[in-house]
């Protein structure tokens, strides 16, 4: 791993978790990480529950859109996070792939900007723990 981790958060569509996470881990660790985000089917826009829950905590998305996976920077980047089993990676030489299976609190009954802070606050976990990991002091 280089000096400057870099991670590949993808989900399916990168409208919702992956962008959570991507956009968690640059408040978190600044410029101390590259971090990116894509999908194996990307949709046409970001949920707008998911950009609603970061920018409560001053995280602006304005600038994302979904986007598919690049060949070269999976080719490039230190670790690739799948969240959720839905989203599949085949093996890449020489970079990880780990997966987090994040809550989903719609199978309890709960729904909207609800479900999305419960979802947000799971994968800012995840986050923090990556960080840890990776011994990157979070902002």
């Amino acid at each position: 791993m280089s000096d400057k981790p870099s991670v590949l958060f993808v989900c399916v569509k990168n409208g919702g978790k992956s962008q959570m996470a991507a956009g968690l881990m640059r408040h978190l660790a600044g410029d101390r990480v590259d971090a990116h985000s894509a999908g194996t089917r990307p949709g046409t826009a970001l949920n707008e529950l998911s950009v609603a829950s970061l920018d409560e905590l001053g995280i602006d998305l304005a600038d994302e859109k979904p986007k598919p996976i690049d060949p070269d920077l999976l080719r490039t980047v230190d670790l690739v996070v799948t969240l959720g089993r839905e989203a599949q990676i085949e093996p890449v030489a020489g970079v990880r792939i780990i997966n987090w299976d994040t809550v989903e609190p719609s199978e309890r009954g709960i729904d909207g900007i609800e479900r999305m802070r419960l979802v947000r606050d799971d994968i800012e976990t995840h986050v923090r723990h990556l960080l840890a990991e990776l011994d990157i002091p979070t902002s």
